[in-house]
């Protein structure tokens, strides 16, 4: 039995704490997890810590991009917050664009961000 990454509800947003190294089968757990999750609470939004990953392969980062692209189907904007400056060189250098996926600084902004996007539904996403 693998471990869970586990999703919290807050307001309209659910937030997703990553605080280990990811194993495929716990991708594909949070991919379900989550995209459950957004249905069954109607979620404005899906924030994604990253803050307590040190290292970030080509993986990771299509994982992000996944999960953003199935937030986006299911009607949930994603943020990734907390991103390490050696993290986003990595990501640059691999080539990895994260397409669909808003980042921010910090949780508060990331948000932030969620609840600007939802109040504005025209804006270009």
């Amino acid at each position: 039995m693998t471990d869970r990454v586990p999703v919290l509800k807050i307001g309209q947003i659910l937030l997703v704490s990553i605080q280990t190294d990811l194993e495929d089968q716990m991708v594909l757990d949070l991919q379900e997890d989550l995209s459950q999750r957004i249905v069954d609470t109607n979620a404005e939004g899906v924030v994604i810590d990253i803050t307590a990953l040190e290292i970030v392969d080509s993986f990771v980062g299509r994982m992000l991009a996944t999960i953003a692209a199935i937030s986006r189907v299911l009607g949930s904007e994603t943020v990734v917050v907390g991103m390490r400056p050696a993290v986003a060189m990595t990501l640059v250098e691999l080539g990895l664009s994260l397409p669909g996926v808003r980042t921010a600084l910090t949780l508060e902004r990331g948000m932030e961000q969620i609840k600007r996007l939802n109040q504005n539904p025209t804006a270009i996403r």
